[in-house]
This record gives structure tokens, sequence and C-alpha cells, in this order.
């Protein structure tokens, strides 16, 4: 089976599917081990790795599929669904986007309703007219047939436009044949009601990691409403930045290593040091 194939038959096993957000060989090599089946390539959380910096359209293309080929080579087993932010331009380059993912191996891609380039400011997310989101999630479809790669359609309107106008573009990208949708930001459990009713029995998406301004239920909670899927952008992460903090702060108090630090036998297998042993003794001359 393709990944995309796995996809849509793990999507149709009864209850919420986990998604660790990943960004990089590590975390993908590492949600593998714990015996996730996904992972949302994050572009939050490859920002934050890549850039030190926030999630505000600067990743380009070729940064999120670099960090894409990063995840895959380290986890080839795993389904990722690889952010595609606003598809990079306009629907041509939606087209492209997707093709590269479908090619590549990913299991699924999101696109967004977004205008880019963004306003010069960190707050809002005003988005594209309603049509013009059509022709990008329509081309996505599109392109989406030449390898099977799963098309998430992403709708940001709710701050800046309304539930109202939001659960339309939901019940348009079900229309153009979007096989997951998302509401971003919804306000309260009434909203994602809507939301995953306008869906008419596809998947539904959430974030549910805290913080942000929107409604945020448990895993439990996010399953009675109906989602399908729900990623934790911050679950690793927040922690991982909190363990860098940590070493830096042992460090500077003259220690060597943070108490809460990996054992560096546990390091080593996690880094994978004895699988490359084995494996590499095949090719030793005289071995």
């Amino acid at each position: 089976m393709t990944a995309p194939e796995r996809l849509r038959a793990l999507l149709a096993e009864p209850g919420l599917v986990t998604m660790p957000a990943v960004w990089d060989g590590l975390t993908a090599k590492m949600t593998a081990a714990a015996g996730f089946k996904t992972a949302f390539l994050s572009g939050s959380c490859v920002a934050a790795s890549r850039l030190g910096g926030p999630d505000l359209d600067l990743i380009s293309f070729a940064e999120m599929f670099d960090s894409f080929n990063m995840v895959r080579g380290a986890a080839p087993d795993l389904l990722i669904l690889a952010d595609g932010d606003h598809g990079y331009g306009n629907a041509m380059n939606v087209q492209r986007t997707v093709r590269a993912y479908g090619r590549a191996g990913a299991a699924a891609i999101l696109i967004e309703d977004k205008i880019t380039p963004r306003a010069l400011t960190a707050a809002g997310k005003p988005c594209m007219p309603r049509e013009e989101a059509r022709m990008k999630i329509r081309a996505a479809v599109q392109a989406a047939k030449d390898s099977g790669i799963l098309i998430l359609a992403r709708t940001d309107c709710r701050p800046t436009q309304g539930i109202d106008e939001a659960v339309a573009r939901i019940e348009m990208y079900v229309e153009e044949g979007a096989d997951i949708l998302f509401l971003d930001s919804p306000a309260d459990d009434a909203e994602i009601r809507r939301a995953v009713a306008a869906a008419k029995g596809r998947p539904s998406f959430a974030v549910l990691s805290p913080g942000a301004p929107r409604a945020t239920p448990s895993k439990t909670e996010a399953e009675a409403l109906g989602f399908k899927i729900g990623t934790y952008p911050t679950g690793m992460l927040a922690p991982a930045a909190a363990g860098i903090k940590a070493g830096l702060d042992a460090l500077l108090a003259g220690g060597n290593q943070a108490s809460s630090a990996m054992p560096g036998a546990e390091l080593r297998a996690t880094l994978g040091y004895g699988d490359y042993d084995d494996h590499a003794r095949q090719f030793i001359v005289g071995g």
C-alpha cells in the first residue's frame, strides 16, 4: 500500500488519531520508535528549529521540503502530513507543491487560505476571497490525482471573517473534493460542532496544543466532538526547548549536564550507534 492508502485505512479505523508534530530526523525517529503511525511536519516547529523564530510565513518551500526529506529518511514508515502552508503562491504553485510532496512519499498535505505575502504584523490571519480559496483547493485536488496524496484543506478565516464564512468554506472544500478538513481557531465547542458537521463525514483535523486563543479540547473531548485527527505542535517542541535551556543552565552553573538529561547509553541507543555497527559489519574488509 502507498502512504496515502495506508493513511486512508488508518482514518477508517475507530478513534482519534494522535499525530505528533515533528521537524527533523531525530523527532521523526523517536516518534516512530514510540509507536506512533503518523506525524505532522509542522511549519511552526520547522520555523522554530531552522530559524529560531516564529511561524509567520518566513519558511520557504525548499526549507520545508528539505525538512520533509530529513523526516522521511529517518522514519520511512511514518505517515507524514506535510504542512504546505498557502502553497507558496497561486494555484499553479499549489499544484507544484502538492505534486512534489506526493512524489516524495507524503501521505497528506495541508493547504490553507491565508493571504500571502502576509501583512507586516504578527497579529491576525487575513484570508483571500472565498472563490480564490476554492481555486487553490481545486488545484490541489487535481494535482493530488498523480500520487493519491490526501488533501487537508484549512481555513484561517474564523478570526477575521467569522464562523459563518469559515463553515461555508469548509462546505466548499468538501464540494471540491478535499479529503480532510480543518477549521483553525474555533471559539468554542458549538463552532467545532458546526465545522465537523460541515465536513459531511470526512475527517476533521484539530490542533490540540494549549496556549493559543482557540478552543482546545482534551483528547477525549476532541473525539467526542467528532474530530478524527489531533496534532500537538508544542507537544515535543516545548519540552525540547526546556531541555536545551536546562542544559545551558547546568553548563553556566559549572556542571556537565542537566539532571534531566538522557543517560549517555540511552542517547547512543536512541541515535542508533548499535544499529550502525550491526549493519556496517558486513562491509568490514577481512571481518
